[in-house]
């Protein structure tokens, strides 16, 4: 899987290196909309994937997220055992001064004309009011509030899964998964975020927290007794796991470089800014990764529960079993001496061949 497009590639160079599907430009002028929908693949199922609203720099920038990201979902159903394909949708905007109902309702009419094929959900910069606005358009939406027969925010399930995989690569590294004592640098303590801080205070782990929002990092350090740090100080910390749970590619060589930590696990998707080089540079320092489509996948979780009608019950039951799935990950990762990213990588591709194989004998 190649870490990152070229900027000089054609755009369908680019879905037959990430091996995409379809990918849907969305312009709307009466309502502002800009987006981009990427449906990866959809062998184990329609492709589900959330909706990040974010002002990128260029529209290249856009797309690029797009296909990371939609092929993270792919293989972040694969690896869970879900019967859902990988897509992902990218609005180009300020989600704080750019986003409107009709918006939001002209995005969703995009998302009703691809017939199922694509489910969304929230994302970075969409919240459950916006699924909302999207549900009016269209009824492939998950994540809609409780009010409304939705599941709500999948935020504290996303939350639950990191903090297992967290536990989880503790137990390798230290011979228990007890968090008292440790020290573990939250980066983002956006909705998300919070929920992770609060899941470790409560189990007396010492939480260094940073976020580029002063008000919710003073507010989310005096409701939790969380220490915060300032962004330059992140990679210097000596800490024993570092959380990154904002936005990706804030493990590179650079960082890498300067890190004590003994483990990387967080909310945030395609956290190494190049999948190979990076995930094998961690691997020769022995930092342990837990591969973010893995453990951040309880929101997906709560997403397909909405779905097939499950109650909250079965995806606490779904995603507990994130523990067991990093805890292999690392066993087949130390027994080939190959990085988790990739160890990861052969788990999920491995279940999507596998179920191919069934679907082309009728």
């Amino acid at each position: 899987m190649p870490a990152n497009s070229q900027s000089d590639s054609s755009i369908l160079d680019q879905l037959s290196a990430y091996g995409h599907k379809k990918l849907v430009f969305c312009n709307d002028p009466d309502t502002g909309l800009k987006a981009i929908i990427a449906i990866h693949d959809t062998t184990l199922g329609p492709a589900l994937g959330g909706t990040r609203m974010w002002s990128y720099s260029t529209e290249a920038e856009a797309l690029e997220d797009a296909l990371r990201l939609s092929r993270g979902m792919t293989y972040k159903a694969a690896i869970t055992g879900l019967n859902l394909g990988g897509g992902k949708g990218v609005i180009i905007g300020d989600s704080r001064k750019d986003k409107t109902e009709t918006l939001m309702r002209s995005y969703g009419r995009f998302i009703k004309n691809l017939n199922g094929e694509f489910i969304t959900a929230e994302e970075m910069g969409t919240n459950t009011r916006d699924m909302e606005y999207i549900r009016m358009e269209t009824t492939h939406v998950t994540g809609v509030p409780e009010s409304i027969g939705g599941a709500g925010n999948p935020a504290p399930f996303t939350a639950q899964g990191v903090y297992l995989g967290i536990k989880a690569s503790v137990k390798e590294v230290f011979g228990t998964d007890m968090l008292a004592g440790r020290t573990i640098v939250v980066q983002g303590i956006g909705n998300v975020g919070e929920h992770l801080v609060a899941l470790l205070r409560k189990e007396n782990a010492e939480v260094l927290i940073s976020d580029i929002n002063q008000e919710q990092l003073t507010y989310v350090a005096r409701k939790y007794k969380a220490k915060p740090i300032e962004a330059d100080k992140i990679f210097t910390t000596d800490a024993d796991v570092y959380a990154p749970c904002a936005m990706g590619a804030t493990v590179n060589n650079k960082t890498i470089e300067k890190m004590k930590f003994a483990i990387i696990a967080g909310s945030a998707n395609n956290q190494l800014k190049d999948e190979v080089l990076d995930s094998e540079l961690l691997l020769k320092k022995g930092i342990l990764f837990a591969p973010d489509y893995l453990i951040n996948a309880g929101g997906l979780i709560s997403c397909y529960s909405e779905l097939t009608g499950f109650g909250k019950k079965r995806t606490v039951q779904l995603t507990e079993n994130i523990y067991d799935a990093t805890r292999s990950v690392i066993k087949l990762s130390k027994a080939e001496n190959i990085s988790t990213n990739i160890a990861a990588n052969r788990i999920a591709e491995k279940r999507i061949e596998d179920i191919k194989k069934i679907k082309s004998s009728y």
